[in-house]
């Protein structure tokens, strides 16, 4: 063996078990089923069965706003991160949404933790300061987590989490795995590992709400991650239901609805399916907005996505939804866009809904 090819070898071998270290120490390994910290500042009165309860779902993409086109998107930018001074901007704008819709329950995704591309920021913490007098109660789930990425647009820190803001208190709360791609210790740093996070409100005097919040995998051809992960969201449901107990959940499904597929110009068509796996739940339980909303006539109402995307000058398609037990009647629904479209990347759905009398 010449010197040249130990020397190679030796260097492979190095690398090899530097990844290891990497991927073993520092990588997040959680468990199918962990319990969260719910925090309550101050007292709050429970939830009454029969009471209406307005919920709001929002990917807020870690405060970074529409001023950019991200490495991660889809039109694949050369942006790696926002600046201090757009973070601090869209903290406020988020707040500001927030507090003039007034839900009694919100469910945020994409919301930094620890991570270096916002500066370390603990953006729950930052939005609980401004919101203190309306949401004494939270849960935060993670569903990205590592100390130090090797991807060269990272470099460092990722933190990156669901958050569930209440107005009533929350007994119990609990982060739920569901399948992922990341299936070595190698691809745990660089995956997100999508999750259920619930967190159980207390009602009556023995009944519970479970409002589960969530961001599923993006459509990947080939790939039966999104299908999966869409089956063990209807088995937890489908549980809760027979259990009794009543139950909202909202998120970004990364999923289109009945129809929307075909009404994408054909250059965004292979970033989802043809066949949306969100059928597994609609086909059972309400959507928010239904098929009727989202591709019907004002179905321009309904849409929740505008891409960080130079080619795309408007919200053109929906992947965010509430959907809740038949048990719970809706009143009313609708998406937030004349003012919050250069907030985010999504657009907030809200709804009122009338709790179960018992």
């Amino acid at each position: 063996m010449t010197r040249l090819l130990r020397n190679v070898l030796l260097f492979l071998l190095l690398l090899f078990a530097l990844l290891w270290l990497l991927a073993k120490y520092l990588g997040w390994q959680p468990a199918p089923r962990e319990p969260v910290t719910a925090s309550c500042r101050s007292q709050a009165a429970a939830l009454v069965p029969g009471q209406p309860l307005k919920v709001m779902t929002w990917n807020i993409q870690y405060l970074a706003g529409k001023r950019y086109v991200f490495w991660h998107d889809q039109a694949r930018g050369a942006d790696t991160r926002p600046s201090a001074q757009d973070l601090a901007f869209n903290l406020d704008e988020v707040t500001r949404v927030i507090r003039a819709e007034q839900p009694d329950v919100v469910l945020l995704q994409e919301v930094d933790k620890g991570a270096k591309a916002t500066d370390q920021q603990d953006q729950l913490a930052l939005l609980r300061e401004r919101l203190a007098d309306l949401y004494p109660c939270a849960a935060q789930a993670y569903d990205w987590k590592a100390d130090f990425v090797p991807d060269r647009h990272i470099l460092g820190s990722v933190g990156r989490t669901l958050a569930t803001l209440s107005r009533y208190p929350i007994g119990k709360a609990e982060r739920l795995q569901l399948p992922n791609a990341a299936d070595n210790t190698f691809t745990r740093l660089l995956e997100g590992q999508p999750a259920l996070l619930v967190s159980y409100l207390p009602m009556g005097d023995s009944g519970r709400l479970a409002v589960l919040n969530t961001r599923l995998s993006a459509y990947r051809p080939g790939s039966d991650l999104q299908r999966r992960q869409v089956e063990h969201v209807a088995k937890v449901l489908d549980r809760l239901e027979s259990q009794g107990t009543p139950w909202i959940i909202g998120g970004d499904f990364n999923l289109l609805p009945l129809g929307q597929h075909r009404r994408l110009p054909a250059a965004q068509r292979n970033a989802y399916s043809a066949d949306s796996d969100l059928h597994l739940l609609w086909d059972k339980y309400p959507m928010i907005p239904d098929n009727a909303e989202a591709s019907g006539a004002e179905r321009s109402a309904w849409l929740t996505h505008f891409p960080n995307d130079p080619g795309i000058a408007a919200p053109d398609r929906t992947l965010d939804y509430l959907l809740h037990s038949p048990r719970l009647q809706r009143l009313d629904a609708k998406v937030l866009q004349q003012d919050a479209l250069q907030i985010s990347d999504h657009l907030p759905v809200s709804a009122r809904l009338v709790l179960p009398a018992r």
